[in-house]
């Protein structure tokens, strides 16, 4: 039997990414996949294809994930669509990169409300359909620099440091009612928002890394789909790095 077989799973900002990363992992192994975007575009289209490509049923959303309405509605419409939610992932993010005294207010506005307002929008919708379940796996995407912090992203690091809070606080809340909650702390992860990285920059991280690379969406999406799995049926409240042992 497959590790995710029958289950139903919310995933925010996949069309393509670690987030189509984990749709697609999560899919092979055997769960029905609802993913949000800001537009249903031709990333969004293919995403949506390469689901159903594997067996299960796969339906991609338009919405603004940072918007509190607009999650209220977008919950209600997959509950209708796919009749119940096991999972959410909460992967939905951005940066808007600079120094302290040069970031602008809306440079932090903007990170903290798709970052981290976006995972309570979802979480405030989808808490109270678990906990009539019963069950349930939260999975709040992270970032190492939530942990250690980094210079020119105090946004950003604030953001993925309140995901780590986020997540140990509903484990805490929702834990009696058989809901899990976790954060994945990626490092320096391949994708389409470290790819605009100059080859020096992306040679500079790996001397960093242990184990000598940055890591693959699919290398984050095995652990999303650990957690999101009754493997994990004792895991919650944890902060599981994926990092290439870049913050031993």
């Amino acid at each position: 039997m497959k590790l995710l077989e029958g289950k139903v799973a919310v995933i925010t900002g996949a069309a393509r990414g670690i987030g189509k990363a984990i749709a697609l992992k999560f899919a092979s192994e055997g769960a029905n996949v609802a993913f949000t975007d800001l537009a249903i575009d031709e990333n969004a289209q293919n995403t949506e294809k390469e689901i159903c490509a594997l067996g299960v049923k796969g339906k991609g959303y338009a919405s603004n994930a940072a918007n509190f309405e607009d999650t209220a509605k977008v919950v209600e419409e997959i509950v209708k669509d796919f009749g119940r939610i096991d999972i959410l992932v909460n992967n939905a993010g951005i940066t808007r990169d600079g120094l302290m005294l040069r970031m602008s207010e809306q440079q932090w506005d903007m990170v903290i409300n798709v970052n981290l307002k976006s995972a309570f929008n979802f979480i405030h919708a989808v808490a109270p359909i678990m906990v009539k379940q019963r069950s349930g796996s939260i999975i709040n995407m992270a970032s190492v620099v939530g942990v250690s912090g980094n210079a020119g992203q105090a946004n950003y690091s604030a953001s993925k440091a309140g995901m780590i809070g986020l997540a140990k606080s509903i484990a805490t809340e929702l834990g009696p009612r058989g809901i899990r909650a976790n954060a994945i702390a990626p490092g320096f992860i391949i994708t389409d928002m470290t790819n605009v990285l100059s080859d020096e920059v992306k040679a500079e991280w790996a001397k960093q890394i242990p184990m000598r690379r940055g890591g693959t969406p699919e290398d984050v999406a095995n652990v999303a789909t650990f957690l999101a799995s009754d493997l994990a049926g004792y895991v919650t409240g944890q902060v599981i790095h994926c990092c290439g042992g870049m913050n031993c």
